[in-house]
């Protein structure tokens, strides 16, 4: 069985270093028809005349073809800025489109053979490595050397795991150019859902999924006899393949703005930016209803459904960002600092996101109102503001690029403003809590050890108190490794919700508020 687990590992790495080599494969060609084909309107008299030294000429690499676009791009536009001609400058970023229609080779030809040779026998592999994981495991889980793991104790596995994640998430968002053969590679299964072409977001769309999935098998062996466990990752499983990744698609086929149903404002931020309700309005009747669906989650959706079962309904159940913590990141929630420091930090990190994307939001609903005469295009620039730090390089970069590093759940933890308005829901009005039986609690510390959202959760164990704590996400895994049966997850009335239970400490009575 050892061997078949090294075998998948085996395979595993090598798709996963197929995937990383496909990039610097092929070479490069433009011609005028393609600049003029994928440019708007307005540009194309301009790039011609800008990219025509590299017209005809054959790159060997995509570094040199993208330098020498960046190059002849860059002098235009510092020419023009020079000469505060503002309105001349090219902003839109058309590295990628034309990398990619510039690129020629084998990916070209057949992608499909590459898509096999990297992403599925990847998936492959990493399915023979997970099957017989747990196959002798008896139900339960214990502290069984975690922190022995060079892959899950921030050793040199895991660092060069982190590495690599931070790398892939830097160069997705900010460079997907040098991604292109990665994403030429994926078209033909974006042409067979969508009708169009693939962009660099199908290629994380897919790989995201993937993922979730296949971790998801890994859950499902792990806390095999755990029914809790196994319908809430069954339950992230299916809203990230149906939800998130396929029916977004089938509205783009169907000539419909792309949506996620299951996503919510304010973790989708540009729910109410102008080209968002414009695509809505614009699209009919189902178009509506998803303005409509969007707005009726947000003020209804979220505190009928977060006071009934706490925010575990979303974070634990629906969340494509907590399937991917709860899947691909499970082998890493011990890692979450569960200190009095890193709660305080917690809570003023992810209130102030939760802020600042409230203000952003009423700045943009009221700018688009008064068409835009209250900040005019300067909306935009608090956009891509808040796009950059949060929502590439927070939820991106660190959210999951720090798993190894941090514990699954940085994002969630420290950054999400959805997560942080449900927690303030769960904490104040609610019928969700854990309850604990101090009597039976043995002081094992698998509860703490294994929360992801950093809850010291013995120490309210010891003392026999209800845990109701706004970062907890219901994800249950407390409960799922106590040896004792001590922590239960219990919907029920909000009456001795919050028990403040004295601790006798020589002889003063102390009260302790959870």
């Amino acid at each position: 069985m050892k061997k078949f687990q090294i075998l998948g590992l085996a395979v595993f790495i090598i798709g996963l270093l197929i995937f990383s080599y496909i990039p610097f494969l092929g070479t490069y060609y433009l011609e005028e028809e393609m600049v003029e084909q994928k440019v708007k309107p307005e540009h194309k008299e301009a790039m011609l005349r800008i990219l025509r030294p590299m017209f005809d000429k054959q790159y060997e690499s995509n570094f040199g073809f993208i330098n020498d676009f960046k190059a002849y791009l860059r002098e235009y536009n510092d020419d023009l800025k020079a000469k505060q001609e503002w309105d001349l400058v090219i902003w839109d970023n058309y590295a990628f489109t034309l990398t990619k229609t510039a690129s020629q080779g084998d990916v070209n030809e057949v992608p499909m053979l590459f898509l096999s040779g990297s992403i599925l026998l990847a998936v492959i592999g990493a399915l023979i490595y997970i099957l017989p994981l747990y196959k002798d495991v008896p139900e339960g889980i214990k502290n069984n050397g975690i922190y022995f793991s060079s892959m899950k104790s921030r050793g040199l596995l895991g660092i060069l795991t982190g590495g690599y994640l931070i790398l892939f998430y830097v160069i997705l968002y900010w460079f997907p150019e040098y991604m292109t053969n990665l994403v030429i590679m994926v078209d033909p299964l974006s042409r067979a859902i969508s009708g169009n072409e693939a962009s660099q977001w199908f290629l994380y769309g897919l790989i995201y999924t993937l993922a979730i999935l296949v971790m998801g098998i890994r859950m499902f062996r792990k806390y095999k006899g755990n029914a809790y466990q196994t319908l809430r990752t069954g339950s992230v499983m299916f809203f990230q393949l149906a939800f998130a990744f396929l029916l977004p698609e089938i509205l783009v086929l169907l000539n419909m703005p792309w949506h996620d149903f299951k996503n919510i404002w304010p973790l989708d931020y540009s729910f109410f930016y102008d080209y968002r309700i414009d695509g809505m309005l614009n699209s009919g009747a189902l178009g509506m209803f998803m303005l409509v669906w969007g707005i009726i989650l947000i003020v209804l959706g979220v505190p009928i459904l977060t006071y009934l079962y706490g925010k575990r309904w979303y974070c634990s159940w629906v969340c494509g960002c907590g399937g991917l913590a709860e899947t691909l990141g499970d082998p890493y929630r011990q890692l979450s600092d569960k200190s009095l420091k890193a709660w305080k930090i917690e809570r003023y990190m992810i209130h102030g996101v939760l802020v600042f994307a409230v203000l952003m939001t009423i700045v943009t609903i009221a700018n688009y109102f008064m068409q835009f005469s209250l900040l005019g295009q300067a909306t935009n620039q608090l956009h891509s503001i808040y796009g950059f730090l949060i929502g590439s390089a927070f939820a991106g970069v660190i959210g999951t690029g720090f798993y190894p590093l941090m514990g699954n759940r940085v994002w969630c933890r420290f950054g999400c403003p959805l997560a942080a308005y449900l927690g303030l829901v769960q904490r104040f009005k609610s019928r969700f809590r854990i309850t604990t039986n101090g009597g039976q609690c043995i002081s094992c510390g698998n509860c703490s050890t294994y929360c992801e959202m950093g809850i010291d959760v013995r120490w309210y164990a010891q003392r026999g108190q209800n845990i109701v704590r706004s970062s907890c996400v219901g994800c249950g895994i407390c409960s799922a490794v106590c040896p004792r049966g001590v922590l239960k997850l219990e919907n029920g009335d909000e009456e001795g919700r919050i028990n403040e239970m004295p601790i006798i400490i020589g002889n003063k009575s102390v009260i302790v508020k959870s």
